[in-house]
């Protein structure tokens, strides 16, 4: 049996492309959800905590920025925002706070 390729046109490969970050964008947020992260933040205004834009724009630039979030995520902090402290998420594995700071990193 001879095997041929198999080539996606050129504006099908495009469009596939173009979806693996609403993919990503969608998982993080989907994540967040689950988490209850939505429960004091909000992507692009304060609530009780801050917009996850404005902590990725704070971060910009921090080559420690993923490993930093995801240790606030998963042991809590507080005097960053202000006084009101973050609690600890122990429910949010290493990998789930890792998926999470990435996703609010890409969100400037």
């Amino acid at each position: 049996m001879k095997r041929t390729a198999f080539l996606l046109p050129a504006f099908l490969l495009a469009a596939s492309l173009q979806a693996l970050p609403a993919a990503a964008a969608d998982a993080g947020a989907d994540l967040a959800k689950s988490k209850t992260c939505m429960a004091c933040h909000t992507v692009t205004r304060k609530v009780v905590g801050p917009a996850f834009q404005d902590v990725a724009r704070k971060y910009a630039g921090n080559p420690a920025a993923q490993a930093q979030l995801a240790t606030k995520i998963r042991k809590g902090g507080a005097g960053v925002w202000g006084p009101v402290p973050m609690p600890a998420n122990p429910q949010v594995s290493e990998a789930e706070a890792q998926a999470l700071a990435r996703w609010v990193l890409q969100l400037q």
